[in-house]
C-alpha cells in the first residue's frame, strides 16, 4: 500500500524531509565560532609568544670562563658603572672594558692567594694581547639606530630604568623587552624615569629612595621629577626617523 495522502514518504505528516537530522543546522554556527576562536587564539598566541616581552626578557647567555659577577664588582665592591663602561656619558655605545681594565685590578700582585688561580685567564689574555670574548646581552634589531647611551645618561635616565637592579645579578640578564612600544612609553612620559644626573649610576638609591616614591613626591636636594623633565631642551622624539634608518 502507498503512503496515505498528505503524509511524507519519510514518516512525517508535515511534508518536511528528515533525511538530515535537525542538529546539522548548527554546523555553520559551530564552524563560524570555531574559526573565530581559532583566529583569536593565533592572534593572542602570536601577541604573547612572538614578541620581545616573551623571548627576550630573561635572556642570559653563558659568558666565557667564569664570566663577570656584577653582584660582586658593582654590589659588594661598589664599583661605579662608569669605571668599566668608561665612555657611556659621551658615546652611543656602552663600551665593554678591554682586558687592560680587568688586569688593572686582577694583576697577580694585587690578589689574595686563593683568587690568583681563579682569574688567571684574565692575566693570560692580557699577556697574549687578546680580547675577552664577552657575549652581548642587549641588542637592538639592525633596522634600529644605535641606542644613544650618552643622550639618555645626560638627560637623567638611570641605568636601573633599562637594565634593572644589575648590582644583584651574579650573571646579567635582560630585564626589559626593548620593544618599540616600551621605548615609546618612556618617550611619551619620561618624567617618571628621570633621576638627578649625579644619581644615574647609584642603583640602590634610585630603586629605594627615588623610584619607590610617587612621581609627584620625588625630591632630591630641592630638585623634583618635574624639574628634571623641564630641564630637557625638548621632549623626547616620537617620530620614526628618530630611531630608524
Amino acid at each position: 500500500m502507498g503512503a496515505p495522502r498528505g503524509a511524507s514518504p519519510f514518516g512525517r505528516e508535515d511534508g518536511v524531509s528528515v533525511l538530515f537530522p535537525k542538529w546539522l543546522n548548527a554546523i555553520p554556527t559551530i564552524g563560524a565560532a570555531a574559526s573565530v576562536g581559532g583566529l583569536a587564539t593565533v592572534v593572542l598566541g602570536t601577541w604573547y609568544w612572538a614578541t620581545p616581552d616573551f623571548f627576550e626578557v630573561g635572556y642570559m647567555p653563558i659568558q666565557p670562563e667564569l664570566g663577570f659577577s656584577h653582584q660582586i664588582h658593582a654590589g659588594k665592591l661598589g664599583l661605579d658603572c662608569r669605571y668599566c663602561h668608561t665612555h657611556v656619558e659621551e658615546s652611543p655605545e656602552a663600551n665593554i672594558p678591554n682586558v687592560a681594565t680587568c688586569f688593572g685590578c686582577h694583576a697577580e700582585t694585587r690578589l689574595r692567594a686563593w683568587e690568583t688561580q681563579q682569574v688567571s685567564w684574565i692575566r693570560e689574555a692580557y699577556a697574549n694581547d687578546e680580547s675577552i670574548e664577552w657575549r652581548r646581552i642587549h641588542k637592538l634589531p639592525d633596522y634600529v639606530r644605535n641606542f644613544p647611551h650618552h643622550v639618555h645618561i645626560n638627560a637623567g635616565v638611570s641605568c636601573f630604568s633599562c637594565h634593572g637592579q644589575i648590582i644583584g645579578m651574579p650573571v646579567v640578564y635582560q630585564t626589559q623587552s626593548l620593544a618599540m612600544g616600551w621605548c615609546l612609553d618612556c618617550h611619551r612620559d619620561p618624567g617618571g624615569r628621570l633621576v638627578p644626573p649625579d644619581k644615574v649610576t647609584d642603583l640602590i638609591w634610585v630603586e629605594q629612595d627615588w623610584m619607590s616614591e610617587p612621581v609627584d613626591q620625588r625630591v632630591h636636594e630641592g630638585v623634583t621629577a618635574q624639574d628634571l623633565l623641564a630641564s630637557l631642551r625638548q621632549a623626547p622624539p616620537q617620530n620614526c626617523g628618530a630611531c630608524h634608518h
